[in-house]
């Protein structure tokens, strides 16, 4: 077979706060991880929502940041040895003839593991589609709301609508190989980063970028290329730019997404678990965190760390059938404290 699968224990759908815990739970237990998330850098909700919003209910710190709470849990999980898959969806999920789950993201990544586990919080962020009409034909042709490999991008004549963090950074990151960039947005007003809006309207003053008010209102070309986009300013003045590539940047949104096509059993687009093990409907597959529920599920952080610790436990049994499993303490078992790399004069 001339596919390259990528071959591990366990595939984590969704990089947040609980998938990254499941890490540190399965690590402990010998099994390694492949994270699949949509986002391009780990913490899920907490880093895409509010990496800098005060949480008060993480057991240990009286207030920590979504970004610092990420940050602690990466340096926790680096002795695993995690792998991350940023900017890919879980498409596709298959049981193979030798009874592993074949994974394959909206990428082609393809994993073959024994186990999986959602993490996904309240789904997958996906982009929010601007209103633009026939829109849909253009889309992964000539139209694309991520950046998936920058040189996709080398000598295009690209239209970047947006004023947020991602539009800014985008217009700051493509402008040295794109053949022309131009940056669309409805005033000239920007909700990014302020050193980001002044490094843009540096290249804008140097001529190396132009920048147009107005929102775009009509998509033109055919087959799926773009040839130009038609903009309506706050005068409905209309004007005409010529470009080959679009990247609409408006914000994401939570949806479900392929998950519920996996075959689970589902309840309100959530994940049914049995509460020893949470495990869903079907064996070997997992799901902690917000996109579970059972009987007194309480939406919270802490809560998804619990079930990520008695997920492992389960997970050990699928992945290693012949060994015994043992219940030890990282306060006092050498071979965990081994495994976290701690040092032995600060153990004793």
């Amino acid at each position: 077979m001339s596919e390259n699968i990528i071959k591990t224990d366990a595939v984590i759908i969704g990089a947040g706060p609980c998938g990254l815990f499941a890490v540190f739970e399965l690590g402990l237990l010998d099994m390694r991880c492949q994270l699949v998330d949509i986002l391009d850098r780990p913490g899920g909700q907490c880093a895409e929502l509010y990496p800098e919003k005060p949480i008060y209910d993480i057991p240990g710190y009286p207030v920590i940041s979504g970004q610092e709470l990420t940050d602690r849990l990466m340096e926790q999980i680096a002795p695993f040895k995690p792998e991350f898959h940023f900017q890919q969806m879980a498409e596709s999920l298959e049981k193979t003839a030798e009874g592993k789950w074949r994974l394959t993201t909206d990428t082609g990544t393809i994993f073959e593991s024994t186990l999986i586990v959602i993490a996904a919080g309240g789904g997958s962020f996906v982009p929010k589609k601007p209103h633009i009409p026939g829109i849909d034909a253009f889309e992964n042709k000539s139209v694309f709301y991520a950046v998936r490999k920058m040189d996709q991008f080398r000598d295009k004549n690209i239209v970047i609508v947006g004023g947020g963090d991602s539009a800014l950074d985008w217009t700051l990151n493509l402008q040295p190989i794109a053949k022309s960039l131009t940056l669309i947005h409805r005033r000239d007003d920007f909700r990014a980063a302020p050193d980001s809006v002044g490094k843009m309207r540096g290249l804008v003053s140097e001529g190396k970028i132009k920048f147009q008010p107005g929102q775009v209102s009509a998509l033109n070309g055919a087959n799926g290329q773009l040839t130009s986009v038609t903009v309506t300013d706050n005068d409905k003045n209309t004007h005409e730019i010529q470009c080959d590539t679009m990247l609409p940047f408006f914000g994401l949104t939570m949806k479900l997404g392929p998950i519920a096509n996996f075959g689970l059993n589902l309840h309100e687009n959530l994940i049914p678990v049995d509460t020893e093990k949470f495990e869903t409907s079907t064996q070997g597959i997992f799901a902690v965190g917000d996109i579970n529920t059972y009987p007194g599920k309480l939406k919270l952080i802490l809560s998804g760390f619990h079930e990520a610790a008695l997920m492992s436990r389960q997970a050990f049994r699928y992945c290693f059938p012949d060994k015994k499993l043992r219940f030890e303490y990282t306060t006092s078992s050498s071979s965990l404290q081994e495994k976290l790399g701690v040092d032995e004069d600060k153990a004793a």
